[in-house]
Order: C-alpha cells, then structure tokens, then sequence
C-alpha cells in the first residue's frame, strides 16, 4: 500500500506512482520488501528478517535509516509481538510489515488526527504516537489492580496472592525496557546524523520521547509500589508466623512444669510421699500452675 504525504494520507495506486513519484510512504511484507524499496530509492545492507526482531532500535546507514520495533501487544504483554521495519530516506518512508498492525496504524491516524502526515517526520510522529497511545490507560489497569491487591492484603485475603503478583512484576518490567527502547530509538530520531529530517520538523521527536520517558517513569513507580504491596504481603505472613509460634509457646510454657510434675510422680518408688492418696493433690498442684502461667501471660499482653 502507499499513501502520499499530505494534510490527509491518501492512497496511490503503485501504477499512478510509478508514472509520477511523489514522496510517500509504502508500507509493505518482507516477500515484496525488496522490491518496493529498491522503488523508493532505499537501499538496505542488511538482510530483512521479521522474525528475528528483538528490540526497538534505529540504525544509521549510508543511505537510510533503519528502525526496528518490536511492540508488545496489549492483552498479552509477554507473549507474541508486533514486529516490523522501518526505512527512511530523503524522500520516502517504507514500512515492512508481515502483520495488518501498521495498516491499522494507519486507518486510525487517518480517523482521528486531521494533520495526517504533511512530512515524513509528522507521519513518523503519528505513526508511533498511535501505538503507544493506550499505553497510559494500561498502566492505569495495572495500577487499580494492584490497589485491588493491598485492599485484600489488609483484609487479609492473601489466597493465591503471589501467582497474582508474580506476572504483574515480569510484565511491568518487560514495558519498561521496552519504553526505554522506544526513548533511546527516538533520541536517535531527534539527533538526525544522516540529516534526512527537516531541522525544524525534530520537535515531534522530542515529544515522543518525553511521552516515552513518562511512561517508563510510571512503569518505574507501579514496580516500586508492586514491591510495596508484596512488602505487606510478607509482613502479613511474618503476623501470622508470630502468632502461631507465640501460640505454641504459650503451650509449651504451661506444658512444661506440668511434665516436670506428672513425670516426678510417675516414678513410682515404694517409698514415695504421697504415693497411695496424692492423685488429688496432683490435680490440684497442675491447676494452680496453670493459673500462675495464665496470669503471667496475661498481666504481660501475651495472651
């Protein structure tokens, strides 16, 4: 597909273009990626293989730039991506893309933003303003859901709450290196080496990479209040382990002269006091141990 820069993207046959180049952008599979490349003037030294994309970079070539993005998808953060190229020249943009991602990319810059893409450097603006537009409300999701969580800590409802917690953590740091990718790919855009943007047009740059530096902030602070909540969490636990062993200890102080004495008498010697009528005086003697402990504990806060 191309579309031709302007206020509105429009649509070009590749005949009509053909007989009358215009600047435009193509955006295009890997099976015909050479092709329309070597069509917009851009000559590429490395091999195109989508599947092989990892991060989100720009890279400097003699003739062009070229950008990897690798885009996680918003219901699925660590699962599959969107992966695809970028290429910029003098002239022309080319997108290779096996997906429909960037088409919907497109239809959407084409339904809601009225300055489309009058240069390259706007459409470029548009294109990955779009894709990290819902980003915000997703952090968002991700902050309710941990608010959801410490609301439930401190009612005490901690049921499964570290399969809960655990791929909240991998997912917000799985965004985080990934809005640092997409800083540091803009940062490069902004910097311009090869001079294919217009000076005055890098401002659009810049803003994408403050939008990004934001929401790698707030990735930042929903890491750190996950670790807050899992604090809490954890001293829930350690409570609850307190009161258990102060439980048990409680027991075993009561328990342990009552051992003393019953294991005294129960030796059993021919002579001993109290051997044929002291059952009597035994309870008794257990009884006020008891009493002596529950009072200790109790005139210090134990129990």
């Amino acid at each position: 597909m191309i579309y031709q820069f302007g206020e509105q993207l429009t649509p070009v046959d590749m005949e009509a273009w053909e007989a009358e180049p215009v600047p435009a952008v193509f955006i295009t599979d890997s099976r015909h990626a050479d092709a329309v490349l070597a069509k917009a003037g851009i000559i590429c030294e490395n091999e195109i293989q989508i599947a092989r994309i990892g991060f989100c970079r720009l890279e400097n070539q003699q003739d062009c730039v070229v950008g990897t993005l690798c885009i996680p998808k918003l219901l699925d953060v660590l699962g599959s991506r969107y992966r695809m190229y970028f290429f910029v020249n003098r002239t022309n943009v080319v997108i290779v893309d096996d997906e429909d991602f960037s088409q919907r990319l497109v239809r959407r810059i084409q339904r809601k933003r009225t300055h489309q893409g009058e240069t390259k450097e706007r459409f470029l603006y548009n294109y990955i303003a779009e894709f990290i537009s819902r980003d915000l409300e997703m952090l968002v999701a991700y902050e309710r859901r941990l608010l959801r969580m410490e609301e439930d800590v401190s009612q005490e409802h901690i049921a499964n709450f570290q399969s809960k917690l655990m791929p909240i953590r991998r997912e917000l740091l799985n965004l985080r290196s990934y809005y640092d990718e997409i800083m540091d790919l803009t940062k490069a855009l902004e910097e311009n080496e090869n001079g294919f943007f217009l000076k005055k047009q890098l401002k659009y740059f810049g803003t994408l990479t403050d939008r990004a530096d934001r929401l790698m902030s707030r990735t930042g602070h929903l890491l750190e209040y996950a670790q807050q909540v899992k604090e809490a969490y954890q001293a829930q636990i350690d409570a609850r382990q307190n009161s258990n062993m102060q439980f048990l200890t409680v027991l075993s102080t009561i328990f342990f002269p009552l051992t003393l004495i019953t294991g005294w008498y129960g030796m059993n010697f021919r002579d001993m006091p109290g051997l044929d009528d002291g059952y009597p005086w035994v309870v008794c003697l257990s009884i006020v141990v008891i009493l002596i402990c529950l009072f200790i504990f109790k005139k210090k806060h134990i129990i």
